[in-house]
């Protein structure tokens, strides 16, 4: 069992991300995408951000924790959901845009890119993906679970193999330039 599907930790990390949500990642998508778009989330955790899409975009929810899909299922009953891991993304389903908030930070850098290539082919023609990663380099470890840190660099070398880059841009989520999002589009 993981770290997002044991009850107790994951009501920990609830609490932990209280406060915190997608709203600037979602305006700037928001820019770029129209109303009514088929969004996939890779990792809703709690539906914070779910929730928001919901309100612009027709979205599908996914994670790999079986508690977090079970939890927003019962609050949400007609939610459409998938249980997806990050890397393979095992659905013949397309999408308009894939959007992650800090989620593909797990992913070391061979899994990113398979996360990536496999986006890829589940977007629309022109379809974007809109992901945001803690800014830095290096990995930590907490619980078990491995943090890997980009730079704009790092993330434009990564994500330009596949997808223009629209826009890449530092924010402060805890503190000054701690994260960067990156929108794409498909080549």
């Amino acid at each position: 069992m993981g770290f997002y599907d044991e009850e107790k930790t994951a009501l920990d990390y609830i609490a932990m991300a209280e406060g915190y949500d997608g709203n600037l990642l979602i305006a700037a998508m928001s820019q770029h995408l129209p109303e009514g778009a088929e969004v996939l989330e890779i990792g809703i955790g709690p539906g914070k951000d779910l929730n928001i899409l919901s309100s612009r975009y027709r979205v599908t929810g996914s994670d790999n924790s079986r508690f977090f899909l079970e939890r927003y299922r019962q609050l949400n009953p007609t939610a459409d959901l998938l249980e997806l891991d990050a890397v393979t993304l095992k659905t013949d389903r397309k999408f308009d845009c894939i959007y992650s908030n800090k989620v593909l930070h797990h992913l070391d850098e061979n899994d990113l890119v398979r996360s990536l290539e496999r986006q890829n082919t589940l977007l629309n023609s022109g379809g974007y993906t809109m992901h945001s990663f803690w800014s830095g380099s290096g990995v930590d470890e907490m619980h078990g679970l491995k943090f890997h840190y980009r730079t704009e660099d790092s993330l434009r070398a990564t994500f330009s193999e596949h997808y223009d880059i629209i826009s890449q841009v530092p924010y402060e989520e805890l503190e000054a330039n701690d994260s960067i999002y990156v929108l794409a589009r498909v080549t």
